[in-house]
């Protein structure tokens, strides 16, 4: 597998949904790549976790709507990168490897890399959560044709192709429908094998059956939408002026 220091540096912004994340702030931020801008999206913490990224650095983003997508859209909103990238604020993913996610939009290979997680340690990703996954790859494939494996919050793509994808959805289903919808405007989705270890601090969704199944609900409902593409959603080839 290619890690960041392989290929040539391209900037990006990375987005980091955060609630609660003092304790796994400082190795994340530490992680992301000389010349970057981490973009961490505040999301009601009570912990300190806006005043520590705003000390470490990052520009900080309040998003008073709680919700993962809604993190997420807010974060891409206060981007200005031409490609944007995507990294859960837990610890569990290295956003030091995103370059090369980066370096594969940069160069017209695809246009949406996803992280495919492999678990590195026991606990890193619970029974119930990882067969959901499962399920839920299962149930794109047939949505979509693609055959991916995960639907994991390590990515990248161009940031102005993905505004004009038109997501709505603010709460668990916002990465999945980034990929449905992806896929009805005919983009190319990669995954990229990247290790996946115990997060930091308390899971807000799969670490439990309850949260788990919150998910899924969210994630069907994307999946019942009807199909085809955003009429406002432009390629990404032609959403790139240079």
């Amino acid at each position: 597998m290619m890690d960041g220091s392989d290929v040539p540096p391209t900037t990006a912004d990375v987005v980091l949904p955060c609630l609660d994340e003092a304790l796994a702030l400082p190795w994340v931020l530490g992680q992301i790549p000389s010349g970057w801008r981490a973009i961490v999206v505040d999301n009601g913490s009570t912990d300190g976790s806006a005043a520590l990224a705003a000390e470490s650095g990052a520009t900080v983003v309040h998003e008073s709507r709680r919700g993962f997508g809604a993190a997420c859209h807010a974060g891409l909103l206060a981007a200005t990168a031409d490609i944007v990238c995507f990294c859960d604020c837990d610890a569990s993913l290295d956003p030091g490897l995103l370059p090369a996610f980066v370096q594969q939009v940069a160069d017209g290979e695809t246009d949406l890399v996803i992280g495919r997680r492999r678990p590195e340690a026991a606990g890193a990703w619970p029974p119930h959560a990882r067969v959901a996954n499962l399920a839920l790859s299962a149930m794109l494939r047939r949505r979509t044709g693609l055959r991916l494996h995960d639907n994991g919050p390590l990515r990248a793509a161009r940031r102005e192709a993905l505004l004009g994808l038109g997501v709505t959805d603010r709460r668990s289903g916002y990465p999945l429908e980034t990929v449905v919808r992806a896929a009805d405007a005919g983009w190319r989705v990669t995954e990229r094998d990247v290790p996946y270890r115990p997060r930091t601090g308390k899971s807000k969704v799969t670490g439990t059956w309850l949260g788990t199944w919150h998910a899924v609900r969210d994630m069907r409902a994307v999946l019942a939408a009807p199909a085809g593409s955003p009429s406002a959603a432009p390629s990404p080839t032609s959403a790139v002026s240079r």
